[in-house]
């Protein structure tokens, strides 16, 4: 029996946000409006989501002791996930600095904070949450040898999901461990890199099921999503409905789609309901505060 139906590994960060008419040149100072923090970071954002979903989940990363970390953990508890891997101190909380002009384009400052400090270490200490778990699910902003001693301390029965996000090449052993791999467009473009011969997805993602994942995802937004394995490539519709901000959406995706397959979903099943819950985020603004609950999603429209 498994205490957790996934464990997200990665970054949690408060999200700093100014709404500006325009974005400053070099040496110029703009007024914004007030500033909204909210929780963020791909790591909890995708812990969060799943735990609306009803997921027992758990958090494995690094805030630091000051308010935006104490931010971070009370967002993570109010949703229902077990902090008891969330580590706290050597470094501030990552922070992400926004500012948003007045056609919803963002520029952002990452300062990865506590997130770069999440270490190998402290992942082989958090042994027991993965012989709990029944997925086992990353990102890339925490430091890629740490993405690595995940995959080192994997236990038998974990599957292991990557989505590769911000991109960079990864590591044969980690591709190897994919189960699936998920990528959007930029992303999918960055891993093939040379490789990159078509513009078809599909041939995307053969080409990225023949560098060792077990199977890949890639999302298209509004197309919707494709999944590979050995089976072969099937396309997921996507599910139309009126996008109002689609920040997050993407870690609702990841963490809908790695909890379904935990629970014994085929993998276009998972694509399927995950597409129902990025459709849902994607309704309301935020990216924490617009994940859907189950009553959401079995109820409503979507």
């Amino acid at each position: 029996m498994y205490d957790y139906d996934l464990l997200v590994v990665g970054s949690a960060n408060a999200d700093l946000v100014i709404g500006v008419e325009r974005r400053p040149g070099a040496g110029e100072t703009v007024l914004g409006s007030d500033l909204a923090v909210h929780p963020g970071g791909k790591g909890a954002n995708q812990a969060v989501a799943a735990a609306r979903l009803e997921a027992r989940t758990a958090l494995l990363a690094r805030v630091g002791d000051d308010a935006h970390g104490r931010l971070l953990l009370d967002s993570q508890r109010a949703a229902g996930v077990d902090t008891v891997g969330v580590l706290v101190g050597g470094a501030p909380t990552g922070v992400a600095l926004i500012t948003v002009d007045p056609s919803g384009d963002n520029s952002i400052v990452v300062s990865p904070g506590a997130n770069g400090r999440l270490t190998p270490q402290d992942v082989r200490a958090a042994a027991s949450l993965f012989h709990a778990s029944r997925v086992v699910s990353v990102q890339l902003e925490i430091p890629l040898e740490t993405v690595v001693e995940v995959v080192r301390n994997l236990a038998p029965d974990n599957r292991f999901v990557l989505n590769p996000s911000p991109p960079r090449p990864l590591p044969q052993e980690v591709l190897a461990a994919c189960d699936p791999l998920i990528v959007n467009e930029h992303e999918a473009k960055v891993i093939l890199g040379e490789a990159l011969v078509s513009e078809e997805p599909e041939d995307w993602a053969r080409i990225l099921l023949a560098k060792g994942p077990r199977s890949v995802v890639v999302t298209l937004g509004a197309e919707g999503s494709l999944v590979a394995s050995g089976e072969g490539v099937t396309r997921i519709p996507s599910v139309k409905v009126d996008a109002v901000d689609t920040t997050g959406a993407g870690d609702a995706f990841t963490a809908a789609l790695a909890y379904r397959l935990g629970a014994g979903a085929s993998l276009a099943e998972a694509a399927a309901y995950a597409s129902r819950v990025g459709a849902a985020a994607v309704t309301k603004r935020g990216a924490q505060e617009s994940f859907p609950t189950v009553a959401e999603i079995e109820g409503g429209p979507l």
